[in-house]
């Protein structure tokens, strides 16, 4: 059955059935609505708590008006529409894009208005390079924990504020990419808390973590690291680095390294293997994901922070 839009005169026995103090299901009966369309009619239509007819259909006009412009605000304006065309193609979210938007052109519109676009007649063409297509989570699992295997950890309870609230630079967590039983090569990755800017390095092997993270830190200033509690971990001390791990099998504790991952899955798959990618190929794909915008960093990206931060020194950071 198809939408059928309120009338004013369903509007106006609406308001009178309300008044008497008639439920929303005996008003549906009534007026041969579903209660869902009764209950959102009342919802999004009613001023400071009170269902009155005829503002509820000034309202509503005006809600399906500026919904119907919102996609003409993009395409009425040459310089944005092409901001966000070009923007797509390097893989930016839409938030992203109308984050950054003021920064570089002075123009603004609504991350909301970019995807009523996206979906409407004229950018339906550029949705194929939105990066998420579904949206949830993951239920967190119990499960139980192993005995030991690296000595004289110091769990993450004890890392001080300064590192947990982020308030200041060098503070790094890290992790390494999950990889097919049957691939030979990894990726060892860091990223710095504060400024979100990751670094990588390709490893033959998973035992080889700590010779991908000696490369990755070598001309670094690093304040402390934040390791899982892997066993390709159990070397941490030749690095010289303070040192903070995860409980087991709790990933989540170190959040900014794993959405790292995730953002780096966007360009290689799960299930494929490192060995189809060069090291100037994961370079770009990092360089890329650290040329983004973020609205934690107020729009900045990564890569503008990092270098302005935290290697204002001089010193050069690889991979």
């Amino acid at each position: 059955m198809r939408y059928k839009r309120f009338t004013q005169n369903e509007r106006n026995e609406l308001a009178i059935l309300l008044k008497k103090g008639y439920s929303q299901r005996d008003i549906s009966h009534a007026l041969l609505r579903s209660p869902s369309s009764v209950r959102r009619e009342i919802k999004r239509n009613s001023t400071n708590g009170v269902y009155n007819p005829k503002k509820a259909s000034h309202k509503a006009h005006v809600n399906r008006k500026y919904s119907k412009y919102q996609g003409m605000k993009i395409r009425r304006d040459i310089e944005v529409e092409n901001y966000i065309r070009k923007k797509l193609k390097l893989s930016w979210s839409p938030e992203s894009i109308a984050g950054r938007m003021k920064l570089d052109i002075g123009k603004s519109v609504h991350y909301t208005v970019i995807y009523k676009y996206l979906y409407g007649q004229y950018g339906q063409d550029m949705r194929g390079y939105l990066r998420y297509k579904q949206y949830g989570r993951k239920k967190r699992t119990n499960v139980k924990r192993t005995k030991e295997i690296i000595k004289n950890r110091v769990f993450i309870d004890k890392r001080p504020r300064v590192i947990a609230e982020r308030r200041r630079y060098g503070d790094f967590e890290t992790d390494t990419m999950g990889y097919p039983k049957w691939a030979k090569e990894t990726l060892a990755a860091a990223i710095e808390r504060k400024s979100r800017f990751i670094l990588s390095k390709k490893i033959s092997r998973l035992k080889n973590a700590m010779e991908g993270f000696k490369d990755i830190f070598q001309s670094l200033p690093v304040q402390s690291l934040t390791f899982d509690s892997g066993p390709e971990n159990a070397r941490y001390k030749e690095l010289g680095i303070k040192t903070f791990f995860c409980h087991p099998y709790s990933a989540w504790e170190k959040g900014a390294v794993e959405n790292a991952f995730k953002l780096i899955r966007e360009y290689i798959p799960k299930k494929r293997p490192l060995e189809n990618y060069t090291d100037e190929e994961i370079s770009a794909i990092i360089d890329t994901i650290n040329g983004r915008p973020r609205k934690c960093l107020n729009w900045l990206t990564p890569k503008e922070v990092f270098y302005a931060n935290f290697l204002n020194s001089g010193c050069c950071a690889s991979g």
